[in-house]
């Protein structure tokens, strides 16, 4: 079964920031778009940031200037610096993968366990 695994949430101060990382096998990981997704309570997931295998990025407008979301190829771990925090920032977040087209797993996304980010004072 294929897990990808995040650390790095938590709870923090707004203008804060915090860096989640979501580690997948490699063999996904080299052949996938990888990303973050969030969502709050009663709301429904969002895209957040996502980045493909050459490195092309995405934002949600939302974000954009204050996250910046990196891969490194030698750790097969998608990163996800987040900075000037605020409380609307408030979400579980949960990374995907999403192998791309002429990938032997492609067809279908696998998600991470989902880590919560609370920014509060």
């Amino acid at each position: 079964q294929v897990q990808l695994v995040e650390s790095g949430g938590g709870l923090v101060q707004p203008g804060g920031s915090l860096r989640l990382s979501c580690a997948a096998p490699g063999s996904i990981f080299s052949s996938s778009t990888m990303g973050w997704y969030r969502q709050e309570p009663g709301k429904q997931r969002e895209l957040v940031a996502r980045i493909d295998s050459g490195n092309n990025t995405n934002y949600a407008d939302s974000v954009k200037g204050r996250f910046t979301i990196s891969r490194d190829k030698a750790k097969n771990t998608v990163y996800l610096q987040m900075n000037s925090l605020k409380s609307e920032d408030t979400a579980v977040y949960y990374c995907y993968a999403q192998p791309e087209y002429g990938s032997r797993w492609f067809g279908y996304d696998y998600w991470g366990q989902g880590t919560q980010v609370t920014v509060s004072s």
